[in-house]
């Protein structure tokens, strides 16, 4: 790793107070923070960037995952890792095993910003938990790209979203419409109640709800997960056992359709209660087989990630500042436009099915 500025080592020893402090950065607030505990925000991205600057070698990319023994993650870091690599920088993952431990996550975010990474791509827990420690970072010179789930917009430079979120709310509710004839009692399957992306498309799936083609479906209740795999299934019994008219569940995240297609396929419910939601071909190709789901849809993972390393190195070599409108290449994925709120889009879901299932392999 290169030899910091003298600027630099002097803030990180501001971090290292941070960190002895213990939960204070977690929920207290501090002399430059707001009334919700978040740090003031840091500075807004602007246009200030040279898109002909050449990539540096060098860098050191950091992922922090949502949780690190999740199967999802493993693909989409991996994909990452890949890209950093192959630009001669040099790539970490760490992060907890819970996908709901905030705590956890602003820890590893105050390490990293000890050791001076130049880029942290973050996959957030809790939309406002991160921010101080985030904008510390930031603060400090490291750049922050969020990447499957947001932060607040102020607390990161870039966020690369997997899809559109309308996108993906919309679609979850048109593929269980169509498996139940657009009639009967439906529920979601959800991650942490305080999950970024999940929280979006759920808006946008209620939204969508009250159309008046769906006047005869139901949502009945939205259940939590935790994005792990024995809580998800029991979730999925209790829904059952709870709603036994039920027709249909969303789950729109990989450890629970996993898991609420596996509670299905050995209970009597097998084929008359319809799944879809987000899920990986490997994971969901027997269930498919089998007859438990009929189809669901995801993006490719490898690339979300291999979005969030190109981000992150376009950022730390100033090719780009995260301002709207900014264009970037991305190997051999294209070029990418940054969009409102700097944002930007990986691409449009695959839907998975037994016409095409066995073609993809991840």
């Amino acid at each position: 790793m290169r030899t910091a500025p003298a600027r630099r080592i002097a803030a990180a020893v501001a971090v290292v107070s941070v960190v002895a402090l213990g939960t204070a950065a977690c929920g207290g607030t501090t002399k430059k923070s707001g009334a919700d505990g978040s740090s003031a925000p840091a500075a807004a991205p602007t246009a200030s960037a040279d898109p002909s600057a050449s990539v540096k070698k060098g860098l050191t990319i950091a992922y922090l995952p949502k949780a690190v023994n999740n199967p999802y993650f493993t693909i989409s870091d991996g994909g990452g890792k890949k890209v950093v690599e192959a630009a001669g920088s040099t790539y970490k993952e760490v992060g907890t095993s819970s996908g709901t431990d905030t705590a956890g996550q602003v820890s590893y975010v105050n390490t990293l910003t000890q050791q001076q990474v130049d880029a942290i791509a973050v996959s957030a827990q809790d939309p406002g938990a991160l921010c101080t420690a985030l904008n510390q970072a930031r603060k400090n010179g490291v750049k922050v790209v969020t990447y499957d789930s947001d932060t607040k917009a102020g607390c990161r430079d870039v966020f690369v979203s997997q899809a559109g979120s309308e996108d993906l709310g919309r679609t979850e509710v048109q593929l269980i419409a169509q498996q139940i004839g657009n009639k009967g009692q439906i529920a979601i399957l959800s991650a942490a109640q305080t999950a970024t992306n999940q929280n979006t498309w759920i808006g946008f799936m209620k939204d969508e709800l009250k159309k008046p083609e769906y006047k005869d479906i139901q949502l009945v209740k939205v259940a939590y997960g935790n994005d792990d795999a024995q809580q998800s299934f029991q979730q999925t019994q209790g829904l059952l056992q709870q709603y036994p008219n039920l027709k249909g569940i969303i789950s729109p995240t990989t450890v629970g359709i996993k898991a609420a297609a596996q509670y299905l396929s050995g209970s009597k419910y097998k084929g008359k209660v319809r799944l879809t939601g987000l899920g990986t071909p490997n994971d969901m190709r027997a269930y498919v087989t089998d007859g438990t789901v009929q189809s669901f849809e995801l993006w490719d993972p490898a690339k979300l990630g291999a979005l969030a390393a190109h981000t992150a190195i376009a950022l730390a070599s100033g090719q780009i500042s995260g301002a709207p409108g900014q264009t970037y290449t991305a190997g051999d994925m294209g070029s990418f436009t940054i969009g409102q709120d700097s944002t930007v889009v990986l691409g449009k879901p695959t839907g998975f099915d037994k016409s095409n299932i066995g073609q993809y392999d991840f």
